[in-house]
């Protein structure tokens, strides 16, 4: 196999996935020179210096860390220092090598290329992929506004919480919007925490912000009619993606792939009082992004089974007729994210490639 097929492998053994496709080879090509694959294909998931990936490659320290470099700068792969050395590693499909590089907005030839490229492949493998398995990568956060006050809260279902425990945060532009480009709902309000961010703010790909900021993106998020997802573990949020049903892939994945392990659906689901809902459904046209609400008679209906518990009909109902209830069976979210990836990586029978890499 060629370099850019070997890179793909190692790739597909991330919980994220990278399936065989021709375009996903074209948007490989793209991305990384023939120069840089060389290189590439010696990178994991758990960083290296440059000295221990040139040997493994086989070239001098100093033409190793140039290209590790220029790779870093495109974002295609992440570096930080670690111990005083400066280390790197590979990023997933998603998010990682999709999102990174429309990070500063589109509108180039070559983003107009891999966005029709990505669309090619989100049909014919990444969808399944990233959201076929019994354990999904993303879970639905409710907006906090909609949950009663009488309802035991976990710290994991509250935004805000999920904020207040981040000790740097960045915002960027949704690359799912800036891609696909269906719809004019905001595209500035992807949130990252962490490490991640760091790496972007450093590369001019995020911006960083405070805790308030981060808060107000999230009310305006709400307003824009965007469903707060997270990634799907207790432990601490890595992201908070701000998602549309038309364009962003985590939603994409139940709203036109039709798969119901796509994303993991909030512990809550929105109950309508058919006394006080005055049929004006706006719910219907302009907030429930699963088509989870009908009419029936003169009033709304939720329909329970669709219903994935982001709060956004309850937050705009202007007789404050819906409110979000428990479920009676609440979802299971792993506990850590790494809990998560071995979860993923045991479904799809990839557990023993992923430590594989992990170790060479």
């Amino acid at each position: 196999m060629d370099n850019y097929e070997r890179l793909r492998v190692v790739l597909d053994a991330h919980p994220s996935g990278a399936p065989k496709s021709e375009a996903f080879d074209e948007i490989l090509r793209i991305l990384f020179t023939p120069e840089e694959i060389e290189v590439a294909i010696h990178l994991r998931f758990a960083s290296k210096s440059a000295e221990t990936i040139a040997d493994a490659a086989g070239l001098p320290v100093e033409e190793t860390a140039r290209r590790l470099e220029a790779m870093a700068d495109k974002v295609i792969i992440t570096s930080r220092e670690k111990d005083g050395t400066k280390r790197y590693s590979l990023v997933p499909t998603i998010p990682g090598l999709f999102e990174f590089p429309f990070m500063q907005g589109g509108g180039t030839p070559m983003h107009d290329k891999l966005g029709k490229l990505w669309e090619e492949y989100h049909a014919d493998g990444l969808g399944e992929g990233f959201a076929g398995n019994p354990t999904p990568l993303m879970r639905v956060v409710p907006i906090e506004s909609t949950l009663g006050g009488e309802t035991q809260v976990h710290p994991y279902e509250e935004a805000s919480k999920l904020i207040d425990q981040q000790n740097f945060l960045a915002v960027t532009d949704c690359a799912c919007r800036v891609s696909v480009g269906a719809c004019d709902r905001p595209k500035d309000v992807c949130l990252i925490f962490g490490t991640p961010a760091k790496f972007l703010v450093e590369k001019n790909r995020a911006r960083e912000i405070t805790k308030e900021e981060a808060h107000n993106i999230l009310k305006r998020a709400d307003e824009a009619g965007l469903v707060h997802t997270s990634n799907n573990s207790i432990d601490k949020a890595n992201l908070i993606c701000n998602c549309c049903p038309c364009c962003c892939t985590v939603l994409r994945g139940r709203t036109q792939l039709n798969h119901p392990h796509a994303f993991l659906t909030s512990s809550y689901y929105a109950e309508i009082d058919p006394d006080e809902c005055s049929g004006c459904e706006l719910c219907i046209d302009e907030r429930c992004p699963v088509e989870a609400i009908e009419i029936v008679g003169d009033v709304a209906r939720v329909i329970t089974e669709k219903c994935i518990g982001c709060g956004l009909c309850a937050s705009s109902c202007p007789t404050e007729a819906i409110a979000l209830v428990k479920r009676s069976l609440e979802p299971e979210i792993p506990a850590t994210v790494k809990d998560m990836a071995v979860q993923i990586l045991m479904e799809k029978g990839k557990l023993e490639d992923f430590m594989k890499y992990m170790k060479s």
